[in-house]
């Protein structure tokens, strides 16, 4: 064999990698189909938090990315072939023609050999500058905050159209309109740059994320921030009793947690079923918090504009025999600091509709004006990251997600992992919201005629009966999931 022989076979062998669309134009493809990431992952043999990882911004390589070029052309063939093509009022198709010379495309400045109404324009997507793949992305840096919740790793921007030509609105190419999120999806993005830093190994990655959650919250929230109505004080004057009085002490204010177990239950034998309610945490962020300084006030009397803590003489409470009292388990009598969602609930069980107890007496509050959705953009991004992960099998993103809110609630107070935002009086009013809601749970299952065996911490209901007619099952944060089932009683009654 000759040199130049020996060069044509090197030549032949070589290998160039398949372009393949924008991570946006990936993930719309394969949601167009309605493929699922578990079920395309399964066709590639790989996980489903790589397939989220290459509609983030990563890139594959080697046979599986010929794999996967494979199937995104398949699928923009499909739903090219798919679209009607005809006009609508709503939005009408493009008229393309061939120019007898090439002109640069208004997108990529590349030469282009058609016309999209009147814009020299590339139609094939693949053959246009500005579907080339990424910068590989960069691996984000632990010393800035607004690097390691997905800024870091993100695709590098189109280039911009010539402004010499009219090329000020986008042509879309015939075919497909692919809709992209006018927010970036930060939690994918640090998720995919997670996994790409340490060469798709998953429990690496689920480690490094968990251990950032608390930055990678914050950056979350000051996103879902942006534009928000209000004006909150991070770091405001707080009175003592928000304060702890030892270094490993308490402050004094009474979360309410239950703790509770049945006194007794009817002769015989008898099964139970303990429940578990999912992101308790999760759904307490849905609570009213005080924006600024807490102001004092003295007098029985509630303010639902304002909301904070206040110290009240607690109601008697007659049905600890079948119904934890809402204050939670508590043997000292008389006055106690409590939280807002804890005196709201007490008012709402001493009202005509319930008439459960009387109403306590409020002998003075620190409050501050309020609102119920100042965390709800912020729920709501770590609500649907979490249904998604759910839905695709992806266990990096579930326990980064969990991760997030849950060190997110139990840092805000005297913590020397979160020095952004220090509001200790929001944290005892999150995490009393949670309980709130479980106590809600238990009521709601006395009403509805099961037996309420046993109410503990923020998200475990014992319950005898039919609990499926009354809770919806599932994984979701409005449902419930069955964490034991075992049998207390005895024939004989003992």
């Amino acid at each position: 064999m000759t040199d130049f022989d020996a060069i044509d076979a090197l030549l032949a062998e070589a290998r160039k990698d398949v372009p393949l669309p924008s991570p946006e134009e990936r993930r719309a493809l394969r949601e167009g189909l309605n493929v699922s990431r578990p079920q395309l992952a399964q066709a590639l043999d790989v996980s489903p938090s790589t397939v989220a990882g290459w509609e983030s911004g990563r890139e594959p390589s080697g046979e599986v990315r010929e794999k996967y070029a494979y199937f995104l052309t398949g699928a923009r063939d499909k739903l090219a072939a798919a679209e009607p093509r005809q006009e609508s009022a709503s939005e009408p198709e493009p008229d393309d023609e061939t120019l007898a010379t090439p002109e640069p495309c208004v997108l990529c400045g590349q030469p282009a050999r058609h016309q999209v109404e009147g814009f020299p324009q590339h139609l094939d997507p693949a053959e246009c500058g500005t579907a080339a793949a990424p910068e590989p992305a960069k691996k984000p840096n632990p010393d800035r905050r607004d690097s390691v919740c997905g800024t870091a790793g993100a695709p590098e921007p189109a280039k911009k159209p010539n402004p010499e030509r009219r090329d000020s609105v986008r042509v879309v190419p015939v075919g497909r309109r692919l809709r992209t999120a006018d927010n970036p999806d930060l939690i994918a993005s640090a998720v995919a740059a997670a996994l790409d830093e340490h060469s798709g190994d998953v429990e690496a990655a689920t480690k490094a994320l968990v251990k950032r959650a608390i930055p990678d919250a914050m950056a979350l929230l000051d996103h879902s921030r942006k534009g928000g109505r209000y004006d909150v004080i991070a770091h405001p004057w707080l009175p003592d009793i928000l304060r702890k009085q030892t270094a490993r002490g308490a402050d004094q204010i009474w979360e309410a947690r239950p703790k509770w177990a049945r006194p007794e239950l009817p002769p015989g034998e008898h099964e139970v079923t303990a429940l578990d309610l999912n992101g308790a945490y999760l759904s307490a962020l849905k609570t009213h918090l005080p924006l600024g300084q807490l102001e004092h006030s003295t007098g029985n009397h509630h303010d639902r504009r304002r909301a904070g803590v206040h110290l009240i003489t607690p109601p008697e409470w007659e049905h600890d025999a079948y119904l934890p009292n809402p204050i939670g388990s508590r043997d000292e009598r008389g006055p106690l600091w409590v939280t807002e969602p804890t005196l709201r609930l007490l008012l709402r069980c001493a009202s005509p509709a319930y008439g459960l107890c009387d109403p306590p007496e409020i002998h003075e509050s620190w409050t501050s004006g309020s609102t119920e959705g100042l965390l709800e953009k912020f729920r709501v991004a770590l609500k649907d990251a979490r249904e998604r992960a759910i839905e695709e099998g992806d266990d990096v993103t579930l326990e980064y997600v969990k991760a997030m809110y849950s060190k997110f609630v139990s840092t805000l107070g005297e913590s020397n992992y979160n020095r952004e935002l220090y509001r200790s009086d929001w944290m005892h009013l999150i995490r009393s919201q949670a309980f709130a809601n479980l106590w809600w749970k238990a009521h709601r299952a006395y009403d509805q005629g099961l037996m309420v065996v046993r109410a503990m911490g923020t998200d475990e209901l014992h319950v005898i009966g039919d609990w499926r007619a009354v809770f919806d099952e599932g994984r979701g944060v409005t449902q419930v999931k069955v964490k034991d089932v075992y049998t207390v009683g005895t024939q004989t009654g003992d």
